[in-house]
């Protein structure tokens, strides 16, 4: 299995084009966890190992990320997982050619806005998505102690990730 700054990577390579770089940390920074996301992109912002990469967070996915998704080469997505062990980072590859979603909705999932960017600007990017697994999702402005640790390491992941996509 391929690894990105130590984190395995599932389902692709991230040896990826040229082209500019989009990274989104998106999550609800009310339910505890579920703000890794954005806990995430505001660590990156001003990172030097991230020359020329838009960094933003956001609550949720929606279709006006589409066009600024259509116009960059490598989508990097940050979010919390459910799925994952509490506090363990994943990197997943989502191929953008066989991905398809439901573009009549206030908010997408990451399929759904390449999909949507893909439909309405015929382009649409590589997409890594990072996920750190979550420990709560209960109300709270705060990460959990294991999650919070978990966000330098996602942080890595990302510069790993956009610096692998340079080298291409």
């Amino acid at each position: 299995m391929a690894a990105v700054g130590g984190v395995p990577v599932v389902g692709g390579d991230v040896t990826i084009g040229g082209g500019g770089v989009l990274v989104v940390g998106f999550g609800n920074d009310l339910r505890t966890d579920d703000g890794v996301g954005p806990a995430v992109a505001a660590l990156l912002v001003g990172d030097p190992r991230l020359a020329g990469a838009e960094v933003r967070s956001v609550h949720q996915l929606t279709p006006e990320l589409a066009f600024d998704v259509s116009r960059v080469s490598l989508l990097v997505l940050v979010d919390a997982a459910a799925d994952v062990a509490a506090g363990e980072v994943v990197v997943t590859h989502l191929d953008p050619v066989a991905v398809a979603g439901e573009a009549l909705t206030h908010h997408l999932d990451p399929a759904g806005l390449v999909g949507l960017a893909r439909e309405l600007w015929a382009a649409a990017p590589l997409v890594v998505i990072v996920s750190v697994g979550v420990s709560s999702l209960e109300i709270g402005d705060r990460l959990t102690p294991v999650v919070e640790g978990a966000v330098p390491r996602a942080a890595d992941a990302v510069a790993a990730i956009i610096e692998a996509h340079g080298r291409a």
